[in-house]
Protein backbone atom coordinates (compact mmCIF):
# COMPACT_ATOMS: atom_id res chain seq x y z
CA UNK A 1 0.00 0.00 0.00
CA UNK A 2 1.20 3.48 -0.87
CA UNK A 3 0.59 5.61 2.21
CA UNK A 4 0.75 8.80 0.15
CA UNK A 5 3.39 10.38 2.38
CA UNK A 6 5.86 11.52 -0.29
CA UNK A 7 7.01 15.12 0.32
CA UNK A 8 4.66 15.62 3.26
CA UNK A 9 6.17 17.30 6.32
CA UNK A 10 5.61 16.18 9.92
CA UNK A 11 6.71 17.42 13.30
CA UNK A 12 7.79 14.61 15.63
CA UNK A 13 8.21 15.57 19.27
CA UNK A 14 10.32 13.25 21.36
CA UNK A 15 11.89 12.25 18.06
CA UNK A 16 15.42 11.45 19.23
CA UNK A 17 14.64 8.00 20.59
CA UNK A 18 11.94 5.47 21.36
CA UNK A 19 8.54 5.65 19.74
CA UNK A 20 9.09 9.10 18.24
CA UNK A 21 12.33 8.04 16.59
CA UNK A 22 10.73 4.85 15.26
CA UNK A 23 7.85 6.81 13.75
CA UNK A 24 10.22 9.32 12.16
CA UNK A 25 12.15 6.47 10.56
CA UNK A 26 9.01 5.04 8.97
CA UNK A 27 7.81 8.46 7.79
CA UNK A 28 11.13 9.18 6.10
CA UNK A 29 11.26 5.71 4.56
CA UNK A 30 7.84 6.46 3.05
CA UNK A 31 9.10 9.69 1.48
CA UNK A 32 8.08 12.25 4.11
CA UNK A 33 10.17 14.98 5.72
CA UNK A 34 10.37 15.34 9.50
CA UNK A 35 11.28 17.98 12.05
CA UNK A 36 12.37 16.27 15.27
CA UNK A 37 12.28 17.86 18.69
CA UNK A 38 13.56 16.96 22.12
CA UNK A 39 15.73 18.30 24.92
CA UNK A 40 19.14 16.91 23.94
CA UNK A 41 21.02 18.52 21.08
CA UNK A 42 23.41 15.58 20.81
CA UNK A 43 20.80 12.85 20.53
CA UNK A 44 18.69 14.92 18.15
CA UNK A 45 21.68 15.63 15.92
CA UNK A 46 22.49 11.92 15.82
CA UNK A 47 18.89 10.97 14.99
CA UNK A 48 18.55 13.61 12.27
CA UNK A 49 21.92 12.65 10.84
CA UNK A 50 20.87 9.02 10.58
CA UNK A 51 17.70 10.06 8.72
CA UNK A 52 19.60 12.14 6.18
CA UNK A 53 18.43 15.11 4.14
CA UNK A 54 14.76 14.45 4.91
CA UNK A 55 15.17 15.38 8.59
CA UNK A 56 15.98 18.46 10.65
CA UNK A 57 15.59 19.18 14.34
CA UNK A 58 14.84 21.80 16.97
CA UNK A 59 15.97 21.57 20.59
CA UNK A 60 12.71 22.21 22.44
CA UNK A 61 10.91 20.96 25.53
CA UNK A 62 7.17 20.34 25.17
CA UNK A 63 6.70 22.17 28.46
CA UNK A 64 8.05 25.36 26.86
CA UNK A 65 5.21 27.52 25.47
CA UNK A 66 7.52 28.57 22.62
CA UNK A 67 8.09 25.01 21.39
CA UNK A 68 5.17 24.75 18.90
CA UNK A 69 6.10 28.00 17.13
CA UNK A 70 9.75 26.94 16.90
CA UNK A 71 8.88 23.62 15.26
CA UNK A 72 6.40 25.20 12.85
CA UNK A 73 8.93 27.85 11.87
CA UNK A 74 11.58 25.22 11.15
CA UNK A 75 9.19 23.22 8.96
CA UNK A 76 8.15 26.30 7.00
CA UNK A 77 11.69 27.58 6.58
CA UNK A 78 13.11 24.21 5.56
CA UNK A 79 10.29 22.78 3.45
CA UNK A 80 7.61 25.44 3.13
CA UNK A 81 4.77 23.41 4.60
CA UNK A 82 3.54 21.30 7.48
CA UNK A 83 1.08 18.43 7.15
CA UNK A 84 0.83 17.06 10.66
CA UNK A 85 2.54 15.99 13.86
CA UNK A 86 3.21 13.10 16.16
CA UNK A 87 2.91 14.51 19.67
CA UNK A 88 4.95 12.32 21.99
CA UNK A 89 6.36 13.17 25.41
CA UNK A 90 8.51 11.30 27.86
CA UNK A 91 6.68 9.08 30.29
CA UNK A 92 5.90 10.50 33.75
CA UNK A 93 7.70 9.12 36.80
CA UNK A 94 6.29 5.86 38.19
CA UNK A 95 4.87 5.51 41.66
CA UNK A 96 1.67 4.76 43.59
CA UNK A 97 -0.99 7.36 44.34
CA UNK A 98 0.16 7.36 47.97
CA UNK A 99 3.80 7.94 47.01
CA UNK A 100 3.69 10.62 44.30
CA UNK A 101 4.42 14.16 45.47
CA UNK A 102 2.61 17.35 44.57
CA UNK A 103 5.76 18.52 42.80
CA UNK A 104 5.80 15.39 40.61
CA UNK A 105 2.14 15.89 39.73
CA UNK A 106 2.69 19.55 38.86
CA UNK A 107 5.79 18.92 36.75
CA UNK A 108 4.12 16.04 34.91
CA UNK A 109 1.01 18.11 34.24
CA UNK A 110 3.18 20.79 32.61
CA UNK A 111 5.04 18.31 30.39
CA UNK A 112 2.74 15.33 29.79
CA UNK A 113 -0.64 17.09 29.79
CA UNK A 114 -0.42 20.83 29.11
CA UNK A 115 2.59 20.48 26.82
CA UNK A 116 0.76 17.96 24.64
CA UNK A 117 -2.45 20.00 24.60
CA UNK A 118 -0.58 23.17 23.65
CA UNK A 119 1.38 21.42 20.90
CA UNK A 120 -1.76 19.89 19.41
CA UNK A 121 -3.68 23.16 19.64
CA UNK A 122 -0.98 25.33 18.06
CA UNK A 123 0.02 22.88 15.34
CA UNK A 124 -3.59 22.14 14.40
CA UNK A 125 -4.14 25.85 13.74
CA UNK A 126 -1.49 25.65 10.99
CA UNK A 127 -2.95 22.58 9.27
CA UNK A 128 -5.20 22.57 6.23
CA UNK A 129 -7.48 19.98 4.67
CA UNK A 130 -5.75 16.60 4.87
CA UNK A 131 -3.68 17.47 7.92
CA UNK A 132 -3.32 14.94 10.71
CA UNK A 133 -2.29 14.78 14.35
CA UNK A 134 -1.48 11.66 16.36
CA UNK A 135 -0.94 11.78 20.11
CA UNK A 136 1.12 9.07 21.79
CA UNK A 137 -0.82 8.17 24.92
CA UNK A 138 -0.78 4.83 26.77
CA UNK A 139 -2.85 1.74 27.48
CA UNK A 140 -3.56 3.50 30.81
CA UNK A 141 -6.23 5.41 28.87
CA UNK A 142 -8.44 2.32 29.20
CA UNK A 143 -6.98 0.31 32.07
CA UNK A 144 -4.81 1.44 35.00
CA UNK A 145 -1.17 0.39 35.08
CA UNK A 146 0.28 -0.82 38.36
CA UNK A 147 2.51 1.73 40.11
CA UNK A 148 1.86 4.38 37.42
CA UNK A 149 -0.47 6.83 39.17
CA UNK A 150 0.47 9.88 37.14
CA UNK A 151 -0.01 8.12 33.82
CA UNK A 152 -3.32 6.69 35.04
CA UNK A 153 -4.43 10.16 36.07
CA UNK A 154 -3.37 12.22 33.06
CA UNK A 155 -3.59 9.97 30.01
CA UNK A 156 -7.39 9.39 30.06
CA UNK A 157 -7.94 13.16 30.12
CA UNK A 158 -5.66 13.58 27.12
CA UNK A 159 -7.63 10.90 25.30
CA UNK A 160 -10.89 12.77 25.85
CA UNK A 161 -9.34 16.01 24.63
CA UNK A 162 -7.99 14.18 21.58
CA UNK A 163 -11.50 13.06 20.72
CA UNK A 164 -12.88 16.55 21.31
CA UNK A 165 -10.20 18.06 19.08
CA UNK A 166 -11.15 15.56 16.37
CA UNK A 167 -14.72 16.87 16.62
CA UNK A 168 -13.59 20.49 16.43
CA UNK A 169 -11.26 20.03 13.46
CA UNK A 170 -13.24 17.56 11.40
CA UNK A 171 -15.05 20.25 9.41
CA UNK A 172 -11.67 21.54 8.25
CA UNK A 173 -10.63 18.09 7.04
CA UNK A 174 -8.04 17.70 9.82
CA UNK A 175 -7.88 14.34 11.58
CA UNK A 176 -6.82 13.68 15.18
CA UNK A 177 -6.14 10.24 16.64
CA UNK A 178 -4.53 8.67 19.69
CA UNK A 179 -2.13 5.75 19.94
CA UNK A 180 -2.08 3.47 22.98
CA UNK A 181 1.26 1.66 23.12
CA UNK A 182 1.62 -1.33 25.40
CA UNK A 183 4.95 -2.98 26.16
CA UNK A 184 7.17 -1.84 23.30
CA UNK A 185 10.89 -2.62 23.51
CA UNK A 186 12.13 0.94 24.11
CA UNK A 187 14.59 2.41 26.59
CA UNK A 188 11.65 3.64 28.66
CA UNK A 189 10.18 0.14 29.07
CA UNK A 190 13.60 -1.29 29.90
CA UNK A 191 13.95 1.35 32.62
CA UNK A 192 10.55 0.45 34.05
CA UNK A 193 11.42 -3.26 34.10
CA UNK A 194 14.71 -2.48 35.83
CA UNK A 195 12.90 -0.72 38.69
CA UNK A 196 11.78 -4.07 40.07
CA UNK A 197 15.33 -5.25 40.77
CA UNK A 198 15.02 -8.27 38.47
CA UNK A 199 14.38 -6.98 34.93
CA UNK A 200 14.06 -10.44 33.42
CA UNK A 201 11.45 -11.50 35.97
CA UNK A 202 9.54 -8.26 35.40
CA UNK A 203 9.61 -8.80 31.65
CA UNK A 204 8.47 -12.43 32.03
CA UNK A 205 5.51 -11.27 34.12
CA UNK A 206 4.56 -8.73 31.45
CA UNK A 207 4.85 -11.28 28.67
CA UNK A 208 2.26 -13.46 30.38
CA UNK A 209 -0.29 -10.65 29.86
CA UNK A 210 0.40 -10.23 26.12
CA UNK A 211 -1.43 -12.66 23.80
CA UNK A 212 1.32 -12.42 21.17
CA UNK A 213 3.82 -13.43 23.86
CA UNK A 214 6.46 -10.77 23.21
CA UNK A 215 7.25 -7.08 23.49
CA UNK A 216 6.57 -5.03 20.40
CA UNK A 217 9.32 -3.66 18.21
CA UNK A 218 9.51 0.15 18.00
CA UNK A 219 9.19 -0.15 14.22
CA UNK A 220 5.83 -1.90 14.67
CA UNK A 221 4.55 1.09 16.57
CA UNK A 222 6.12 3.42 13.99
CA UNK A 223 4.23 1.76 11.15
CA UNK A 224 0.90 2.10 12.98
CA UNK A 225 1.59 5.77 13.73
CA UNK A 226 2.67 6.53 10.16
CA UNK A 227 -0.53 4.95 8.85
CA UNK A 228 -2.73 7.12 11.08
CA UNK A 229 -0.86 10.23 9.96
CA UNK A 230 -1.08 9.30 6.29
CA UNK A 231 -3.72 9.95 3.62
CA UNK A 232 -4.28 6.18 3.58
CA UNK A 233 -6.20 6.70 6.86
CA UNK A 234 -8.23 9.60 5.44
CA UNK A 235 -11.53 8.45 7.02
CA UNK A 236 -10.09 7.58 10.44
CA UNK A 237 -10.37 10.21 13.17
CA UNK A 238 -11.12 10.33 16.88
CA UNK A 239 -9.93 6.76 17.48
CA UNK A 240 -7.72 5.36 20.22
CA UNK A 241 -5.61 2.66 18.56
CA UNK A 242 -3.95 0.11 20.87
CA UNK A 243 -0.55 -1.08 19.67
CA UNK A 244 0.02 -3.66 22.36
CA UNK A 245 0.00 -7.23 21.03
CA UNK A 246 -3.49 -7.74 22.46
CA UNK A 247 -2.60 -6.82 26.04
CA UNK A 248 -5.55 -4.46 26.62
CA UNK A 249 -8.62 -6.43 27.70
CA UNK A 250 -11.02 -3.45 27.60
CA UNK A 251 -13.04 -2.82 24.46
Amino acid sequence: MDLGLTDRVFLVTGGARGLGRATAEVLVAEGARVVLSGRSDGSLAAAAGALGDHASYVVADNADPAAPAALLAEAQERWGRVDGALVSVGGPPPGPVTGVTDEQWTTSFETVFLGAVRMAREVSAALGDGGALALVLSSSVRSPLADMAISNGLRPGLAMLTKQLADELGARGVRVNGLLPGRIGTERVAELDARHGDPEAAKAASLRTIPLGRYGEPSEFGRAAAFLLSPAASFVTGVMLPVDGGMLRAL
